[in-house]
C-alpha cells in the first residue's frame, strides 16, 4: 500500500509539473485496413537516380475470402472517374493501390512516357478504362488518403499508358520490368493487368559530369585516379571534352596528387584526340608507350585497339616495339601474332602463336591460343 502510494504521487507530480495536455497517448498498432499491408520498392537508374513506390497492396482475394478473379477491373477498379461518396472529390480517380495515397519519389528530374517532371514526390492515380490508354496523374499533392480528397488543379503531370495482359497475380504489385542505364520501365501489376511506363533521365550524362565536378572539389580529388577516371568517362561518352583535358592533366601534374604514368598519359592522349588534336595526341601516346610504367599488357592492348581502328601498320610497329622492350613476356608472342595476321601474313602469324600456345600462363590462355592456331592453319584472321 506505500508502494501504491508513492507511485501515485509520483505520478501526479509529474502531471501537475508537465500538465495534461501535454500528455498525447499514441494508438494501439493495429493490422493494415483490409489487410492491405503496406509495401515500398526503390529503383535505381545507373547509380544516381532512384525512384521509389510507396503503396499498400491488395489482394485478388477478398478480406473475407471472397473470390474477386473477374471482378477487379470495372468492378473493385471503376472505369473512368466516380464520386466515392465521401470527400471531396466527385469525379475521383484510382489510387492505384489501396488505404493512404499511393506515392512515388523521383530522387532528380526526370521524365514520365516522355513528359518531364521534377524530383520530388508526388501522389500516384490512375484513370482506368475499359478499352484504350490508361491515364496516369502524378499530383503535388501526396498527403491524402485515397482519392477522396482528389483535385485536378494539383496535378503535376499527366500521361497515357495502355495496359497490357499479364500472368495472374494475386497481390497489387509494383515492379521494374526493364532496367537500363538511362531509364527503366515501372510496372502495377495485379489479377491478369499491367500498366507499364517508362522513366526516363534526360541527359545523364551531364548528370553523372556534374556530380563528378562536385566530387573532385572534396577528397575525391585527393588521388589522381579519380581525375583520370572522370577524364575517360567523358572520353567514353564525348561529353566535356574541355574539361576532360584539365582534368587528365591535373591527374598528371597536380601538386602533390598527380602521377605521370603509363595510364594518365594514353587518357590525355586520349582526350586530344577527341577534341581533334592528333598530333598532341600521337606525341602523348608515345611517351606513354615509352614510359618507363609501360607494361607489356597496356602496351599489348593498345596495339589491339589500334587493329580495331583499322590501323594495322601502327599496330605491328607497337607490337613489335613490345617485343623489343619486353622479350621474355607471354604477352609478346600473342601480339606479333596478331599484328602479322591484321597484316595478311599468316605463316609468320602461325609461328608467334604456336609460341603463345606452348607458353601459356593458364589454361584459358592456352585454349584461346589454339583456336588462334587452328583458325590460322585455315587462313583466317584472328582479330
Amino acid at each position: 500500500m506505500r508502494t501504491f502510494t508513492r507511485a501515485s504521487g509520483f505520478l501526479f507530480m509529474l502531471l501537475l509539473c508537465f500538465g495534461m495536455q501535454t500528455v498525447v497517448a499514441q494508438p494501439i498498432i493495429q493490422p493494415p485496413s483490409g489487410d492491405n499491408n503496406k509495401s515500398t520498392i526503390t529503383q535505381y537508374i545507373g547509380a544516381l537516380v532512384s525512384v521509389t513506390v510507396n503503396y499498400s497492396s491488395p489482394n485478388v482475394t477478398g478480406p473475407a475470402g471472397e473470390d474477386r478473379k473477374g471482378k477487379i477491373w470495372g468492378e473493385l477498379v471503376p472505369y473512368g472517374l466516380t464520386d466515392q461518396g465521401f470527400g471531396s472529390s466527385k469525379a475521383a480517380p484510382w489510387r492505384a493501390g489501396a488505404n493512404e495515397n499511393t506515392t512515388i519519389t523521383f530522387s532528380h528530374d526526370v521524365t514520365v512516357q516522355g513528359q518531364p517532371i521534377k524530383a520530388g514526390t508526388y501522389g500516384f492515380f490512375i484513370i482506368v478504362e475499359k478499352t484504350g490508354p490508361w491515364t496516369l496523374i502524378f499530383s503535388n499533392n501526396h498527403t491524402a488518403w485515397g482519392s477522396f480528397f482528389y483535385n485536378q488543379a494539383e496535378d503535376a503531370l499527366r500521361v497515357t499508358a495502355m495496359p497490357a495482359d499479364a500472368p495472374y497475380t494475386e497481390w497489387l504489385t509494383y515492379a521494374f520490368t526493364d532496367r537500363q542505364q538511362d531509364q527503366a520501365t515501372c510496372a502495377l501489376i495485379w489479377e491478369n493487368k499491367m500498366i507499364p511506363f517508362v522513366i526516363k533521365v534526360p541527359e545523364i550524362n551531364k548528370l553523372y559530369v556534374d556530380n563528378m565536378r562536385r566530387q573532385l572539389q572534396n577528397s575525391t580529388g585527393f588521388k589522381w585516379e579519380n581525375w583520370n577516371d572522370a577524364a575517360a568517362y567523358c572520353v567514353t561518352k564525348k561529353v566535356n571534352l574541355d574539361e576532360a583535358l584539365t582534368w587528365s592533366e591535373n591527374a598528371i601534374s597536380l601538386p602533390f596528387i598527380g602521377e605521370e604514368n603509363f595510364t594518365t598519359l594514353s587518357t590525355k592522349s586520349q582526350v586530344l584526340d577527341a577534341l581533334g588534336r592528333k598530333e598532341e595526341s600521337e606525341a602523348t601516346m608515345q611517351k606513354a608507350i615509352r614510359h618507363p610504367t609501360a607494361t607489356a599488357l597496356q602496351v599489348h592492348f593498345y596495339g589491339r585497339q589500334l587493329i580495331t581502328q583499322g590501323k594495322k601498320e601502327e599496330a605491328m610497329k607497337i607490337f613489335e616495339y613490345n617485343q623489343k622492350e619486353h622479350p621474355k613476356e607471354w604477352v609478346v608472342n600473342v601480339g606479333m601474332a596478331r599484328g602479322y595476321s591484321a597484316m595478311g601474313n599468316y605463316k609468320a602469324a602461325l609461328k608467334y602463336a604456336k609460341t603463345a600456345y606452348e607458353s601459356a600462363p593458364d589454361p584459358q590462355n592456352k585454349e584461346s591460343m589454339k583456336q588462334a592456331v587452328a583458325k590460322l592453319e585455315s587462313g583466317q584472321d584472328i582479330n
